[in-house]
């Protein structure tokens, strides 16, 4: 019934289960439901930080998550009355990671001016409410097609990444592919340096612990560990439902980067994906100022689109405009903490900025 509604592995139980219990939120589940068949859906997560304040997000820590509409659902009417609950449940603001084609749809041009989309029942100032919903930050996503099988999907890699693939298996790395607490504990260690040299907190290992008790037990995911003379290098986590899998975290000792381990981590992601009959693979958002990841993504044959967020202001009834930059002086603060601190200041900080 879903194959062609726009979901993806965020839409499912599991991913509500695994944000719930890691951060305390609280789903919440908007429907239109018509004879008994569901025709629209949009998932949320009510956040609630004495920190950051009270507001729904469709879905924290997602790269994107589109509503799901069959056969035309009204979606205006249905965002209002997710705004409605909002209000009522004093939200600062709604999230959502996706849905432009529903936001920019002439249905929801005409109703942007009508009070209904600003609860306080005030007309908004001359223009902040605009008919065409303006994104609160902007991202690229890549999607890999699977459909074509494992050597011609080789093929279409670029030249530079099939020779660094061949570069890897000559330097000796090998790799393996686990559903084990213990190849997720050995992500979690690579994380928290990956993070570091980022000069960002890692997410904490209480959020890994429900992934692995949600998804992998569950068989909706694998890890993939490189490793270089018996001692783990590099590591990535991939989430699948149905035929659609996406490439969700990667971490890396940097000091191995030259063996070029994610080039090879990130071949065999691919070949899992394919051998468990997924037909496409999300490799998830991408910063549009990030140059070097950017050129990592281009080079698996991957098609290029973008990811617009949205967040709707309901106090002041109209879509605001934000930033997507995570940089700054706190990285380099960040960077000279240890990481046992740093994993504590993570556990402590993640379930507020969701």
């Amino acid at each position: 019934m879903l194959s062609n509604a726009g979901y993806s592995f965020f839409h499912s139980s599991a991913w509500a289960r695994v944000l719930a219990e890691s951060y305390g939120y609280t789903p919440l589940y908007f429907t239109v439901i018509e004879n008994g068949k569901l025709r629209a859906l949009v998932p949320i997560m009510e956040v609630n930080s004495f920190l950051t304040g009270k507001r729904g997000v469709s879905l924290p820590f997602t790269d994107y998550c589109d509503p799901i509409n069959l056969n035309g659902a009204p979606f205006p009417e249905l965002l209002k009355r997710i705004i409605e609950y909002g209000q009522k449940h004093g939200w600062k603001y709604l999230e959502l990671r996706g849905g432009e084609k529903y936001l920019r749809s002439q249905e929801w041009g005409d109703r942007s001016q009508d009070s209904a989309l600003n609860p306080s029942g005030s007309r908004p100032a001359p223009n902040t409410l605009h008919p065409t919903p303006r994104p609160s930050s902007t991202y690229f996503s890549h999607t890999i097609d699977l459909t074509q099988g494992e050597k011609r999907t080789f093929s279409n890699l670029r030249d530079s990444t099939r020779r660094n693939i061949k570069k890897a298996v000559k330097e000796g790395v090998k790799v393996q592919i686990s559903q084990s607490l213990d190849s997720v504990q050995e992500f979690y260690r690579l994380n928290s340096i990956s993070r570091k040299d980022h000069g960002l907190p890692p997410q904490p290992y209480s959020f890994f612990k429900k992934v692995y008790e949600h998804i992998l037990v569950n068989d909706f995911g694998f890890v993939v560990l490189a490793s270089f003379e018996s001692r783990s290098i590099a590591g990535e986590v991939y989430f699948h439902l149905k035929e659609k899998a996406v490439y969700k975290y990667g971490a890396s000792d940097k000091s191995f980067q030259h063996l070029r381990a994610n080039n090879l981590l990130m071949w065999e992601g691919i070949r899992e994906c394919i051998r468990r009959g997924c037909t496409i693979l999300s490799l998830g958002r991408t910063d549009l100022n990030h140059e070097g990841l950017l050129q990592f993504k281009r080079g698996w044959g991957s098609t290029e689109q973008q990811i617009n967020y949205y967040r709707y202001d309901l106090k002041n009834g109209f879509f605001v405009s934000g930033s997507s930059k995570v940089s700054g002086f706190h990285n380099k603060i960040f960077r000279n903490i240890p990481i046992p601190l740093l994993n504590r200041l993570g556990s402590i900080l993640y379930k507020h900025v969701g």
